[in-house]
């Protein structure tokens, strides 16, 4: 009885955030749609001076990308954001939240398992796999990416590019009607994984903030209030069991040898 009592509070305090994170996304969301990011100059600069990774570890809100820079450093994958030119769509830690609590529900409920309490839990290999379906190598900013009408698909179908994972994904510009103009109005980017091109079959990311350009590349973020990790929860759940979710245990020995080691080399 215990164990649901705090499960309930968790998830109290969790919407709360989720909702309070919602109001201040949607003014993001906004600027995304504003005609300042339709190019760059004007009221709204760009760029930023570091890498992509820096801009991930120094955004000044810890809500919005710190889950997700600690699993990019677990993977492995800081020379991809350091060095590589890409356009990364970042997700924030919401949505890894969202996926990941999908992830210990299933566990918990159907599997009779522990939930996941640390992200590291989850093997490296399994965040690696999903974190490149994020970026697609070279430089794409909003004026660069075709336009997508979700209604009119066959005359506005976006582009189609490969992930860094090699999945099929979809970027396109949607051009919302403005005084009843069609596609006068703002310009949002939509990221979507692709199930099948033929029918057009997507699972969508609305982007909330675009054309941040740090020196590597272009940084998008996206929308987390509909989106969960690795685009399908499912699909991340199964490769996550699949591969094995490691006892919290075997994580903090894991994390302790790797303090031991590095003291060891400070002191060489």
């Amino acid at each position: 009885m215990l164990y649901f009592k705090l499960l309930f509070m968790r998830y109290s305090l969790r919407n709360f955030l989720i909702w309070f994170g919602a109001v201040v996304l949607s003014f993001s969301a906004i600027g995304c749609q504003n005609d300042d990011y339709l190019e760059d100059g004007g009221k709204h600069n760009p760029y930023y001076n570091g890498t992509v990774l820096d801009y991930l570890e120094q955004h000044p809100d810890k809500h919005y990308f710190s889950d997700l820079v600690e699993m990019i450093h677990y993977a492995g994958m800081d020379s991809v954001f350091q060095n590589g030119e890409i356009t990364f769509f970042a997700p924030t830690d919401w949505s890894i939240r969202f996926s990941v609590d999908y992830l210990s529900r299933k566990l918990y409920f159907t599997m009779g398992e522990d939930s996941v309490k640390d992200l590291r839990q989850i093997k490296p290999e399994v965040w690696k796999e999903f974190l490149s379906m994020y970026v697609i190598p070279g430089k794409y900013c909003l004026k660069d990416i075709p336009q997508l009408d979700t209604a009119a698909v066959s005359a506005y179908p976006g582009g189609a590019y490969y992930s860094l994972a090699g999945k099929p994904m979809n970027m396109g510009v949607v051009y919302y009607d403005a005084s009843g103009v069609k596609y006068a109005g703002p310009r949002q980017i939509l990221y979507s994984y692709v199930n099948d091109f033929a029918s057009m079959d997507m699972i969508n990311a609305y982007v909330a903030s675009c054309d941040i350009q740090p020196f590597n590349g272009v940084v998008h973020v996206i929308r987390f209030t509909n989106h969960n990790f690795g685009f399908d929860r499912d699909v991340f759940a199964q490769k996550a069991i699949g591969a094995g979710i490691l006892p919290l245990e075997e994580v903090k020995r894991r994390e302790k040898e790797c303090l031991i080691r590095k003291k060891e080399e400070d002191r060489l």
